[in-house]
């Protein structure tokens, strides 16, 4: 583990979306279409393929500023996958690797925002979670209701038959709940803590939906 800690960078440039995580493990493709982002990418690519998700406090649809203050915790993902287009975006796939703390922030640079960042408090990232989810079979449960009401489609076969870390980490990456919700579940502690607030999530939108919350276990 600690060769793998010596490949992390001491910087990585920030990534900023609204409402979207990455965890250790997780798969996220991007479009990347943005002046910044692209430069940001493209030097990504020149030295450790490392870009930090990370998500604003702000909860807005708009426009990201560059003074916005951003939450303490983000993930670092390393780009397993790329392309460009023939206009000149980026199309790239991301996986988790750590998530990280801001230690500190430094001045722009080619137009995007990078920092100085601390793996430390997360070094059990970097091998698999292998804690079972405390039950499985209500959290599987509550996802199919979960996903009817909200008409997500997805491959239940695929889903259910991922193993507890995978299911949960993907679950907790597509869900479409509030960017609050989201930085709650990217800093939970570990699979189980993560599975439990996730099916508290599930319930209490189902519920809201006009849907007891009992639904989602029979």
């Amino acid at each position: 583990m600690s060769a793998d800690r010596d490949r992390l960078p001491d910087t990585v440039g920030l990534f900023v979306l609204p409402g979207v995580i990455l965890l250790p493990r997780g798969r996220l493709p991007l479009h990347v279409f943005e002046p910044r982002y692209l430069d940001m990418t493209a030097d990504a690519l020149g030295e450790l393929r490392m870009i930090g998700i990370i998500q604003p406090r702000r909860q807005t649809s708009g426009p990201i500023g560059d003074d916005d203050a951003l939450f303490d915790v983000g993930c670092a993902g390393r780009i397993t996958d790329f392309s460009e287009t023939d206009d000149g975006r980026f199309l790239i796939t991301l996986i988790g690797v750590s998530r990280f703390r801001i230690a500190r922030e430094f001045e722009m640079d080619r137009g995007y925002r990078r920092a100085a960042v601390d793996f430390d408090s997360f070094a059990g990232d970097l091998a698999a979670d292998e804690n079972a989810i405390p039950d499985r079979p209500g959290l599987v449960i509550a996802m199919r209701a979960y996903f009817s009401r909200m008409g997500i489609e997805a491959r239940f076969d695929a889903l259910e038959k991922a193993t507890d870390e995978a299911l949960v980490t993907t679950l907790a990456m597509i869900c479409p709940f509030s960017p609050g919700e989201k930085q709650a579940l990217m800093e939970a502690k570990g699979v189980p803590d993560r599975a439990s607030m996730l099916f508290g999530m599930m319930e209490m939108a189902l519920g809201e939906a006009g849907h007891p919350a009992s639904a989602a276990r029979h």
